[in-house]
């Protein structure tokens, strides 16, 4: 048996306290064979008792560790991308390894340690069974050939977590210069990366992008407010710049994160093939493409269950979201009734009561609507994760963007009250805000650090890096912390404030300086939580922010199309055509179609990827390509003299 300190931890596993022992040593077993014996060959141990309540804790951790040498092999199988000495970036391989930059001596350091946990999780994802019919001590955890052993343990409840841990004096380091100082200065998206990966570094690069982009938004908006507070028809100005400004700086990212993504080696990396999720189930057969068994699910039954069952919840719920939305606009009426009749400083501070209270009920119907909208999507059964993903993306997007900002198109197009509109959307926009920090900062420290209490009591410790923890310590320290759930929530919250900014800013210009003020805590509250608060998450190499980059490119859509009925409702507009409305509409509705022709120009025009990274990239390609024709021309030569001797 290896010794626990022959090998760095680098992965703990976690079983539930009465695992049958037998399910435990075949497991080890596995985790310890070679690949060529269908194992995942990594160092895994058990780990000691704590110090505190030995007889109630779980005994059941492991630590999970690899060679250097097993850690690169895992590299190349996963095609990591690592800079060249040339400064290209290329899929490592193990034959020329010493012809990459940071491999010096035996390679120790060249991979980062989140690269080794994501390389570690990945040998455990697909470690597969072989010819066992089950878990061994569970005869209703059925196993088949090929099936996924860390998928059917998640899935029948045996297995707890699995988790990556962190490195305490690497987090020292990145807590000082990510945000335990306060400091004008770019954010070390390199750092994070190299922690935590791609995905959550492209996550806080693009949090910071929109809250540079938003400045000339604020720098316009401010004096705008302060000079024209109480004419609301004079927005005609702000509302073409809102125009241009959605359309730039989305096209802008795109060639920022591209630019990131190459250098991080993640832009011309192949998208693996994906597995089937965890949860998907269906009959036992085999797969037409990798020849293997594994669960079918008729797909004419999934469009059922999504066409039949999905879509009239989702419009269910937008029917009750409606019908909230009138109950609001009954409280305002009366809110203002009353005003009327007796305008004291208290009936004015009513008239922001109704809105208040909505605000509130919207977030509560947002959170209510997510969890109904995981139970549907996960009863959908899609087979693969990026399909699950994007249904529960596409759920959540309509719903939320239904809720938030029907009352402001309703408000804008129907009542045409534009002293309402800026009152509502200031008053959802900072109700909004409030709620989020507490939600997102505040309560996940508290409950935390009540949860942690006593431990951090025994051992005498308020964070991971304050000073040197026993290793048993740490790792169940660690397993106690909350499961960071991914950048879901992030993302959409900035998608709805870039929607109050996009959409209705020219009627309240004081919209992007709230969304600036915003992220400006949203990124420490969000680096505190990583570090201090979450479990660390394993590495994901994404290129990209994904499914959201379309999901904020319809936001813009939506904002020209509205933007340009505010223009078309302006006093100064309607002045130009005082005897013919339908002239004015159909006048908005050709400059709303140009606009939108030069919005889609524009896009086709600014290329997605910077002109010297496609240079870069064509020179790998073609290189690949001449690398291969001289493996096929060597492989005719030795053919034809072979036969030619013969």
């Amino acid at each position: 048996m290896e010794s626990a300190e022959s090998f760095s931890p680098l992965v703990v596993l976690e079983l539930v306290s009465d695992t049958q022992e037998g399910a435990i040593t075949w497991l080890l077993q596995r985790i310890r064979d070679k690949q060529r014996d269908g194992g995942a060959e990594l160092l895994v141990e058990q780990l000691g008792p704590g110090v505190e309540d030995q007889e109630k804790q779980n005994p059941n951790l492991f630590l999970i560790g690899a060679s250097l040498q097993r850690l690169l092999s895992g590299a190349e199988d996963l095609g990591l991308f690592k800079q060249f000495n040339d400064g290209s970036m290329r899929s490592f391989t193990c034959a020329n390894k010493h012809n990459f930059k940071d491999f010096q001596g035996d390679g120790d350091g060249f991979l980062s340690m989140a690269e080794c946990q994501y390389i570690i999780k990945h040998e455990l994802d697909t470690l597969r069974a072989k010819d066992e019919t089950h878990i061994p001590g569970y005869t209703q955890a059925k196993l088949y050939p090929g099936k996924s052993i860390i998928r059917r343990l998640l899935s029948k409840g045996i297995m707890v977590q699995m988790f990556p841990l962190h490195e305490k004096e690497e987090l020292k380091r990145l807590s000082f210069s990510w945000f335990k100082k306060v400091k004008l200065s770019h954010q070390p998206l390199d750092d994070i990366r190299h922690y935590f990966g791609e995905g959550q570094a492209l996550y806080f690069g693009f949090l910071e992008y929109f809250t540079f982009a938003l400045i000339p938004m604020a720098l316009i908006g401010v004096p705008y407010y302060l000079f024209d507070w109480e004419d609301y028809d004079k927005y005609v100005v702000f509302a073409v710049f809102n125009l241009i400004w959605c359309t730039v700086i989305l096209e802008l990212w795109k060639r920022c994160s591209a630019t990131l993504a190459y250098h991080w080696g993640t832009l011309s990396r192949k998208k693996a093939f994906e597995e089937p999720r965890p949860g998907f189930h269906g009959v036992l057969g085999f797969n037409p493409v990798t020849g293997r068994e594994e669960p079918l699910y008729p797909n004419a039954k999934r469009q059922l269950r999504i066409y039949c069952v999905s879509v009239p919840f989702v419009l269910l719920c937008l029917y009750l979201s409606l019908y909230v939305m009138m109950i609001y606009f009954q409280m305002e009426g009366w809110a203002l009734s009353v005003h009327d009749e007796d305008p004291t400083f208290w009936t004015g501070i009513l008239l922001f009561i109704p809105s208040i209270i909505y605000a509130v009920v919207i977030e509560i119907m947002n959170l209510i609507y997510r969890y109904a909208a995981e139970f549907l999507t996960e009863w959908e059964n899609h087979r693969l994760e990026s399909s699950y993903q994007n249904h529960l993306v596409l759920k959540v997007l309509v719903f939320n963007f239904f809720n938030c900002f029907a009352s402001l198109f309703y408000i804008a197009f129907a009542m045409q009250d534009m002293a309402l509109l800026r009152q509502s959307l200031a008053t959802l926009l900072i109700t909004s805000q409030i709620l989020n920090q507490f939600m997102e900062a505040f309560l996940p420290y508290w409950l935390q650090r009540r949860r942690n209490k006593k431990m951090i009591r025994k051992v005498k410790k308020t964070t991971l890096e304050d000073r040197a923890l026993p290793l048993e310590e740490q790792v169940r320290l660690e397993a106690d912390m909350s499961t960071y759930l991914g950048t879901f929530d992030d993302y959409l919250e900035l998608f709805l404030l870039f929607g109050y900014v996009s959409l209705f800013s020219c009627v309240y210009p004081l919209a992007a300086v709230l969304v600036v003020l915003n992220n400006i805590t949203e990124v420490y509250s969000d680096a505190f939580k990583m570090c201090r608060v979450f479990k660390r998450p394993f590495s994901d190499p994404a290129a990209n922010i994904g499914v959201w980059q379309l999901a904020f490119e319809a936001m813009s859509v939506i904002a020209v199309v509205t933007n340009c009925a505010l223009i078309g409702m302006s006093p100064q507009v309607k002045s130009y055509f005082p005897e013919s409305e339908m002239q004015l509409i159909l006048w908005t509705v050709a400059i709303e179609h140009s606009l939108l022709a030069l919005k889609f120009i524009l896009a086709f025009l600014i290329p997605d990827v910077p002109k010297p990274i496609q240079i870069e990239l064509a020179k790998l390609e073609f290189e690949s390509l001449e690398a291969l024709k001289k493996k096929v021309n060597s492989y005719f030569v030795f053919t034809f003299q072979f036969f030619h001797i013969s």
